[in-house]
């Protein structure tokens, strides 16, 4: 017997509102329902993790999907800070990108990226890719518990 997941919250960092609006169409379809929270570029996903600005209420999120190429701080960047902070370290990220360059997939992997997902062109591909992501999240893996 299965128990249900919980719910969780998920970061998406993506400035590309098509592939943004795919995500979500993946999140809905999937009726798990998961917060999905997006922000638009480095800076703006810091500011999130670390509740400044306009973002000082947002919830740490518990899993955070990662395009790399972005305005002001890239994904790299992004990534980078996030695992050497260790207030931020456990949060497992997945980089989403439309990159297959392995000097990406090698440079994410030793920032400690979580996993490498190249975003499929296709759009029945591309949400089938993110329903994975979120099925493995929150059925399979055990994530560590919430922290304020």
């Amino acid at each position: 017997m299965t128990t249900p997941a919980t719910p969780i919250d998920v970061l998406l960092v993506e400035d590309d509102p098509g592939d943004e609006l795919m995500t979500r169409e993946a999140f809905e379809d999937n009726k798990i329902g998961n917060t999905l929270h997006v922000v638009r570029d480095g800076e703006e996903a810091l500011d999130f993790l670390y509740r400044r600005g306009r973002h000082g209420e947002a919830p740490r999120p518990d899993l955070i999907l990662l395009d790399l190429n972005l305005p002001k701080y890239d994904g790299r960047q992004v990534l980078e800070r996030i695992k050497s902070d260790a207030d931020l370290s456990d949060i497992p990220v997945v980089v989403l990108t439309t990159s297959a360059a392995e000097e990406d997939i090698l440079r994410s992997y030793k920032l400690h990226a979580n996993a490498y997902v190249t975003k499929p062109v296709d759009l029945d591909q591309f949400i089938a890719a993110v329903r994975q992501i979120d099925d493995f999240f929150v059925q399979v893996v055990r994530l560590p518990r919430r922290r304020a």
